[in-house]
C-alpha cells in the first residue's frame, strides 16, 4: 500500500497510483475492423513513445447498452477478442475492453490486461466476482446513479473475490434528463477507498438520448474537464479517440479526433508535471 493509503494497480508493465506516471486509457469506442484497430493502436503507441506516456488501448467488442436496437454494437466476443489480441501483438500496448455478463470474463481475461465494468453494471455482483476471478486488473466505472462513497461496496466485492488490482472510474452523474455533470470531489472521495481513480473525460460529456435514438455529446468540453481532473490529482485519464469521430458508429460526438490526441496528451502531462513540482 502506498503512503497515501492507496494500493497501486498493476496493468501489464504499468503501475497506476500515487507516485507513478499518469496512466492513459485510450482508443475507439467500439471495434470496427482489424485494420482500423491496429492503425489506431500504432498511432497511440507512437504518441506514448513521443511523450513517455503509459497508454492502454481500449475498444469494445460489444456495445450492449446502445440506445437503439438498430445501432451498431461491434463484432462480438470471439471476433473482437481476436482483434484486441492482434492490436496487443502489433503495438506492445496493454489492452482493455468491457465485459457485460459473467460468462465473458474468462475469455476476455485471457486476452486483456485490464477488464472494464460498464457504469450501468457497477453493482452487478456476479459480474464483479467473475472479473476478479480472472486475476486481471479491473476498472469499474461509477454508475451515473451512484454516490462516490457507495463504490466502497464495489471495492469490497472485488477484494473479497481475490482482486488485487482495482481502479474506479468517474464518468459523470445524471443531472435530470439527458445531461451529465462531474463533481470533481468524487476523485479524492474514491481515492479514499484505497484505490487509484480514472477520470473518463469523453463519456463525461455525453448527452444521453441527445440525438433522439442515439447519445449526443460535446467534445469541446473534453479537455477542460480532463484538465480539472489532472489538477485535482486523478491517477489516470480515459479518452475515446478515432481518426474521424463523426463517422464512428458509436459515441462520435464526444470523441477526440486522433490527429488532436498527441497535443492533448502533452498538455495533460504538462499539468501533471506542474502538480508534481508543487
Amino acid at each position: 500500500m502506498h503512503q497515501d493509503g492507496i494500493t497501486p494497480a498493476k496493468i501489464g508493465d504499468y503501475t497506476c497510483g500515487p507516485g507513478n506516471p499518469l496512466l492513459l486509457i485510450a482508443g475507439p469506442c467500439v471495434l470496427e475492423t482489424r485494420e482500423a484497430a491496429i492503425e489506431i493502436g500504432l498511432r497511440l503507441r507512437d504518441i506514448g513513445q513521443e511523450h513517455g506516456a503509459s497508454i492502454v488501448f481500449k475498444a469494445s467488442f460489444d456495445k450492449a447498452n446502445r440506445t437503439s436496437l438498430s445501432s451498431y454494437r461491434g463484432p462480438g466476443l470471439e471476433a473482437g477478442l481476436e482483434i484486441l489480441q492482434a492490436v496487443g501483438e502489433a503495438t506492445g500496448l496493454p489492452v482493455t475492453t468491457d465485459i457485460h455478463v459473467p460468462e465473458q470474463a474468462e475469455a476476455a481475461g485471457r486476452v486483456c490486461d485490464l477488464l472494464q465494468i460498464p457504469a450501468f453494471l457497477a453493482r452487478q455482483t456476479d459480474l464483479l466476482v467473475a472479473a476478479a476471478e480472472t486475476g486481471k486488473a479491473i476498472n469499474v466505472k461509477k454508475g451515473q446513479f451512484m454516490a462516490p462513497g457507495d463504490m466502497r461496496y464495489v471495492v469490497e466485492k472485488l477484494r473479497e473475490s481475490g482482486s488485487q488490482n482495482i481502479l474506479l472510474c468517474e464518468r459523470g452523474t445524471f443531472f435530470g434528463y439527458g445531461r451529465l455533470v462531474n463533481d470533481m470531489r468524487s476523485i479524492p472521495e474514491m481515492q479514499a477507498l484505497g484505490v487509484p481513480v480514472v477520470f473518463d473525460a469523453t463519456h463525461s460529456v455525453q448527452q444521453p438520448g441527445g440525438l433522439g435514438g442515439a447519445t449526443g455529446g460535446n467534445r469541446a468540453m473534453v479537455e477542460p474537464l480532463a484538465r480539472a481532473a489532472v489538477a485535482i490529482g486523478t491517477d489516470a485519464l480515459f479518452f475515446e479517440t478515432h481518426p474521424d469521430p463523426d463517422k464512428s458508429p458509436s459515441d462520435g460526438p464526444n470523441m477526440v479526433p486522433l490527429d488532436q490526441f498527441s497535443g492533448l496528451v502533452g498538455r495533460m502531462l504538462a499539468i501533471r508535471r506542474g502538480l508534481e513540482a508543487l
